[in-house]
């Protein structure tokens, strides 16, 4: 495979962020993830990766809440398999390819221009490719609005100014019939305290957008009801994070205050 350097603004390049940290997962000896497309296909990317600064907590969580994202996407299209399924802000995220939706669903992955392109370059497959700014709905027309839907907007809320992000839902509710929203809820004081994370710091990026109850979306105008708060801290595969990280995680998610902090995947339906 021939190597590539790709050329990106600030917040595209925390595709590249997520796309190593399930790189690095997938060469654990006991992965979270396992997705070794990721790490194909971050090994053809000329860029420095250890600009990144990533620590193992990060990479472990990144491949924890993206495999119980994929878990709620298979469970969707089990249910219903002639859904379409959305990747807000997919990035060179594999979900599809991990997923794996048999030929009734139609697929979206939708993300800036520039990254669509990338995709389209990189990561060939059997999705539709949307560039679009997500702060605008007019992309939505492009996409069929008579079957359920499965919305998946990984790592996405922070980085979306103002009240886009609520907008950007009501949108999407009022497109579909029916469906589910599912998202890694941050709370204020996450996605407060990700502009001195070592990664984003190294970025140059501040992001703000988060909320703490995770009723709150309820009051978006959105037609949203809260189906299911997973907190990750007390997931059964924090039992394969290494120590102290391990006895650490544990510790944090006896107290709900405490371990909402960290990542948890919020699900809705609609």
């Amino acid at each position: 495979m021939h190597r590539w350097q790709p050329e990106l603004g600030l917040i595209q390049e925390t595709l590249l962020l997520t796309l190593h940290a399930r790189a690095l997962d997938a060469g654990l000896p006991g992965p979270i993830l396992g997705d070794t497309l990721s790490a194909d296909l971050a090994g053809t990317i000329d860029y420095d990766f250890g600009r990144l600064k990533v620590k193992p907590n990060l990479v472990l969580t990144t491949a924890l809440r993206a495999k119980k994202l994929d878990d709620v996407v298979r469970a969707f299209i089990a249910a219903h398999p002639g859904c379409v399924v959305l990747d807000l802000g997919c990035g060179l995220d594999t979900r599809m390819f991990r997923c794996d939706p048999p030929p009734g669903v139609d697929w979206y992955d939708i993300d800036f221009p520039e990254v669509v392109r990338l995709r389209a370059e990189c990561l060939p497959g059997r999705s539709h490719l949307v560039g679009a700014d997500l702060t605008s709905s007019d992309w939505l027309t492009a996409v069929p609005g008579d079957r359920p839907a499965m919305i998946v907007a990984e790592g996405l809320l922070p980085f979306m100014p103002g009240d886009s992000f609520q907008a950007m839902t009501r949108a999407l509710t009022g497109h579909f019939p029916s469906g589910e929203l599912a998202l890694n809820g941050y709370t204020r004081f996450a996605a407060w305290a990700m502009k001195y994370h070592p990664t984003i710091k190294a970025l140059g990026i501040t992001a703000a957008q988060g909320f703490d109850d995770p009723h709150e979306p309820e009051s978006w105008d959105a037609g949203l009801v809260l189906v299911e708060e997973q907190i990750l801290a007390r997931a059964p595969e924090v039992a394969r994070f290494p120590q102290p990280l391990r006895a650490l995680t544990r510790l944090t998610a006896r107290s709900t205050a405490l371990s909402r902090q960290g990542a948890r995947i919020l699900r809705y339906r609609f």
